[in-house]
């Protein structure tokens, strides 16, 4: 299935489409596809359906708030952190399809357990991006990054985890907000499909989703304004309308990432987590979070770039590498790699 074949537009009027359905079609594109892809896109919706039902009970379970311990990067650890991430393990060890993994939350790759089959691709995942958030009812969410394995039959090497985003095979985000919303590509357009909580099913909803070329929506921390980097204001100027070279943006910023871009995927905007004096190499993770939205945007015709280069071909050094990222519409991004790469 890494073949990629042109896009396949659907009226959804016409007809309910299930998340299952979609993934044979698109397989069937591919003549020689073991159907090992559509087994993981299958069982990762599996997970994101369990984590959305304990996401809608935090509230009356005992699963809010603290875990007691921090992840690789230093942070707090919340209870669904270790819920979600446990949760997307035990759905994906066992299929055959897979190598290992790599999770935001944990320090190392995680193997396949001892007999079972080991697979061609390798599964990154952040299993509840936003988690601060859960405390107070703000949408959360999950992003996910496949892979094919570099070497020969057998289990995960780091080598099968550090390749640049344009190698990817598949990317997607679950968003659990007002409704749950599972978005992926395989690299023929992006579609999104909706939870139907009393069918249990993901429904098609959002068939080949396209980013706006020029966006209304600019999301950014702006309590970092005075570490920021001189180019950096800059360019906030810019999306702000102060320099009059441009409509002033509206400024929304939810401290999700999957919130915060998709709403800029399907209204069109930028999501900017720049570099500053604090963070010089940037806070956001390239390979869980970074890479799998900037190949998903990238699908949708909008652009994803570290202030120098595109996203998509930082080649990783590190498990856990740390990146500045502009994403969301092509002009808005191409604004920020014409003033920060020329300074």
């Amino acid at each position: 299935m890494p073949d990629r074949p042109s896009r396949v537009v659907r009226n959804t009027s016409t007809s309910v489409v299930t998340i299952e359905r979609f993934i044979i079609e698109q397989e069937e594109l591919h003549p020689g596809a073991s159907g090992s892809l559509s087994g993981i896109l299958y069982d990762l919706a599996l997970a994101a359906k369990m984590i959305a039902n304990k996401v809608r009970s935090a509230g009356l379970a005992d699963i809010i708030g603290s875990a007691g311990a921090s992840n690789i990067q230093g942070e707090v650890q919340q209870k669904l952190d270790v819920i979600a991430n446990e949760t997307i393990v035990k759905a994906m060890d066992h299929g055959g399809r897979l190598c290992g993994m790599a999770s935001e939350e944990v320090d190392e790759i995680i193997p396949i357990p001892q007999g079972f089959k080991t697979g061609d691709y390798f599964l990154l995942f952040d299993p509840l991006d936003g988690s601060s958030n859960i405390d107070v009812n703000v949408p959360v969410g999950t992003i996910f990054s496949v892979l094919q394995k570099k070497g020969g039959p057998g289990p995960a090497t780091l080598a099968d985890a550090l390749q640049p985003g344009s190698a990817q095979v598949a990317a997607g985000y679950v968003i659990y907000g007002s409704s749950t919303m599972l978005v992926y590509t395989t690299g023929t357009g992006v579609h999104g499909f909706t939870l139907d909580p009393l069918l249990g099913e993901f429904l098609l909803s959002h068939p080949d989703i396209r980013i706006p070329a020029q966006g209304r929506y600019l999301s950014v921390n702006d309590s970092y304004a005075q570490l920021w980097s001189d180019p950096v204001r800059a360019l906030m100027a810019r999306y702000r309308g102060l320099d009059g070279k441009r409509e002033p943006m509206n400024v929304r910023y939810v401290g999700s990432m999957v919130a915060d871009f998709h709403r800029n995927l399907l209204g069109g905007g930028v999501f900017a987590y720049p570099a500053n004096a604090k963070s010089p190499k940037g806070k956001l993770r390239l390979l869980y979070e970074c890479n799998p939205l900037a190949f998903i945007c990238e699908q949708a015709g909008g652009a994803a770039t570290d202030g120098q280069r595109r996203v998509l071909d930082v080649v990783p050094t590190e498990l856990h590498q740390r990146t500045p990222i502009y994403i969301g519409s092509r002009d808005d991004v191409d604004a920020a790699t014409a003033i920060l790469a020329a300074n």
